[in-house]
């Protein structure tokens, strides 16, 4: 893919460290591509990570995610998006193991991540852990994503009710994170509604975006301290999406605020439509090369007819005795030859151009 200054959706990310005086182990990315030269199909990629450990360790974890993932998508050309998704995941989730085991003060560090990745109007998501992705469609809020947490799979099993999940002992226990000594399996399951078997979840990958369709990508510092119909309303009173981030920001720290907050707002105008690139119309190119090797035959059978006419005049006229055997000479088919060179299918390499973090900023 190649990189663009401006995205083809609204977006706006904010992250706050918190009320406690911890630091921010928070990190984000978005960036803004097209495919590549000869494909300007736009796409837009966000992608969201927690850091877990101490004494900073959470916070290069979460550094080393989120440069890696978007590092290994950035080479992509938007095809194969699932495969591109897992490798990135795989690749960042071993850097991070590597980097702990080699660093005595960064033992047991990891983090978690949550991904969006837009290309033209279809949706994919993936997610490692207890990072959030919401969307936020027709008046409704849907949780897309799943929580890789000892709660979730309790709640999955009848063992524990989902309204007293948040104040459970084992609410922040993950079971799936990057820098685990076996690269975690992405999830891929974008739940349109809570009661969608994982196959059906996993197939609504590529999904389109609507007009005024947004999607929020967020940390348990957020989800913690603030409901899901408290998101929506805080989402729909205000007017755009710097100020609704803001506002969920400051919601979660009037609560408390007892763990870092990041939010990533993408929306869909409310006239969005794709436009389509424009397509070679190859039929009038087909009609005229008809037109044109038809008339070449006809060209070269007259030139033949006359060759052939010519012959048997000469022949008629001669003084020489006639022959026994009379051989006719083959005729000279016509040969065309191609005087243009085909275009190779292969793009050109593009590099990948990466911010040098911290990465906290968006496209404009």
């Amino acid at each position: 893919m190649k990189r663009t200054s401006r995205a083809h959706l609204n977006v706006e990310a904010q992250t706050h460290a918190g009320m406690t005086g911890k630091n921010n182990e928070d990190r984000y990315a978005v960036a803004s591509f097209v495919l590549g030269p000869r494909d300007p199909t736009p796409a837009l990629f966000a992608v969201l990570a927690d850091g877990i450990g101490g004494h900073k360790a959470g916070e290069v974890a979460a550094e080393l995610a989120v440069n890696h993932i978007v590092e290994a998508v950035a080479k992509n050309d938007g095809h194969h998006t699932r495969r591109a998704i897992e490798d990135a995941v795989a690749d960042a989730s071993n850097s991070i193991a590597a980097r702990s085991s080699s660093d005595e003060n960064l033992k047991g560090m990891g983090s978690t991540c949550a991904i969006a990745w837009i290309i033209g109007d279809k949706l994919h998501t993936a997610y490692v852990g207890d990072s959030r992705i919401y969307l936020i469609r027709g008046g409704r809020i849907q949780q897309t994503s799943v929580d890789h947490t000892w709660v979730q799979e309790a709640i999955e099993r009848n063992m524990l009710k989902p309204e007293d999940a948040r104040d459970h002992p084992n609410v922040h226990v993950i079971r799936r994170y990057l820098g685990s000594p076996v690269p975690p399996e992405p999830d891929f399951r974008l739940k349109l509604f809570n009661d969608e078997s994982n196959e059906h979840a996993e197939g609504n990958q590529g999904m389109q975006i609507k007009p005024n369709d947004v999607l929020l990508l967020c940390s348990d510092g957020l989800t913690d301290l603030v409901w899901n119909d408290e998101i929506l309303e805080v989402i729909r009173s205000k007017p755009n999406l710097k100020e609704a981030a803001s506002a969920l920001i400051e919601l979660s720290n009037s609560r408390g605020g007892h763990d870092n907050i990041t939010v990533i707002l993408i929306s869909a105008p409310a006239d969005f439509k794709l436009k389509e690139p424009k397509k070679t119309d190859w039929l009038p190119w087909i009609i005229g090369g008809a037109i044109g090797l038809t008339f070449l035959l006809i060209a070269a059978s007259i030139l033949t007819f006359s060759l052939l006419r010519r012959t048997s005049t000469v022949n008629a006229t001669s003084t020489s005795p006639p022959l026994s055997t009379f051989t006719s000479l083959p005729q000279p088919s016509p040969t065309l030859f191609s005087t243009s060179t085909p275009a190779s299918n292969a793009p050109p390499s593009i590099p990948s151009t990466l911010t040098p973090w911290p990465t906290n900023t968006i496209t404009p």
